[in-house]
């Protein structure tokens, strides 16, 4: 659990900054072992400014004391961030462009960097005191805005090419069409354009925008997602088509994921993670699909939908 109600534990207990990085604040904090963060400040994130981001960073640490020069900065960011360069592609922090956060951070600030993006930041928290705790393979999963994945073996953070591991969300959804549930009826799948490149893949469909697209898609009507499922929960008939669409869509991407890493368990978080009757009708319909039998839950509720990305780089601290 995260340490945030305690009051000022002593510096030197500490073993890391820590800093969650999104396109509008900096959280930060200190981490005194895995899971355990005292959040303590938050300031905006200067997103056009290179040397403003590091300024922000340097006031941060120099507030909590900056005379611990041994402590090293553990930072969870929004985007993809890439080992072999130190470098972050994030469409909303323009500065990261051309950086290596790593070796310019590190220079700068006269410490250890350590950098996961924000998906692998809650696996590596799911994994090791969240919900995936005890389980040797975690795939975690973020329906948010849009999909993300991260993948944990052993504890450990798996990170392939370029960084991308657990990608789920991106390659093309290979179905052209779904027969609902229930009723039989056989929609044509849609194909929306991607932000990486490619056009049909389950990021245009499996996050919160991705809902709304299918629900105009099918209805005509624009609705939010939290409206959608609102309606759904409530048995409406329109959300329920949009719903049961939703599910066979996502089900099987995420089913044949599960396949290829070996999850034993794999936890949700963003803001669909809330919805916890939708996570569960997801479960059902991903099990019914994966090749291993799964007699429990296997898609749940990650625990650590709030300050996941502290508390994922808690545990990076600690495994260095």
């Amino acid at each position: 659990m995260t340490a945030s109600d305690a009051a000022h534990p002593p510096q030197t207990d500490a073993i890391a900054y820590c800093a969650d990085v999104g396109g509008s604040f900096i959280k930060f904090g200190r981490a005194y072992g895995p899971g355990m963060v005292a959040v303590e400040e938050q300031v905006p994130t200067p997103v056009a400014s290179w040397q403003g981001f590091m300024d922000a960073l340097a006031g941060l640490i120099q507030r909590r004391g900056a005379q611990l020069s041994d402590l090293p900065l553990a930072i969870s960011t929004t985007g993809l961030f890439d080992p072999r360069t130190g470098q972050v592609n994030a469409a909303n922090i323009g500065c990261f462009s051309g950086h290596d956060l790593v070796t310019e951070l590190s220079a700068y600030l006269g410490r250890k960097i350590l950098i996961a993006n924000d998906a692998d930041s809650f696996a590596l928290a799911e994994a090791n005191v969240g919900t995936g705790k005890g389980h040797d393979v975690v795939m975690s999963i973020i329906l948010g805005t849009g999909v993300g994945g991260g993948l944990v073996v052993g504890g450990r953070l798996v990170q392939g090419a370029g960084g991308v591991t657990a990608e789920w969300g991106h390659g093309a959804i290979v179905r052209t069409s779904v027969a609902l549930p229930g009723t039989g009826e056989e929609i044509t799948v849609p194909r929306f354009a991607c932000g990486c490149g490619q056009v049909g893949c389950t990021d245009t469909i499996g996050g919160a925008r991705g809902i709304e697209r299918l629900h105009k898609h099918l209805t005509g009507d624009r609705c939010t997602s939290y409206d959608i499922l609102d309606l759904w929960e409530a048995d409406d008939p329109i959300a329920a088509r949009t719903v049961g669409v939703y599910i066979e869509l996502l089900s099987e991407p995420l089913a044949f994921a599960v396949n290829i890493s070996g999850a034993r368990i794999v936890p949700v978080g963003g803001g669909l993670a809330v919805r916890t009757a939708l996570i569960e009708e997801l479960d059902k319909a991903v099990r019914k699909r994966t090749l291993n039998l799964y007699p429990k839950p296997l898609v749940v509720p990650g625990r650590y939908m709030k300050d996941g990305g502290l508390v994922g780089v808690s545990v990076l601290a600690t495994q260095q």
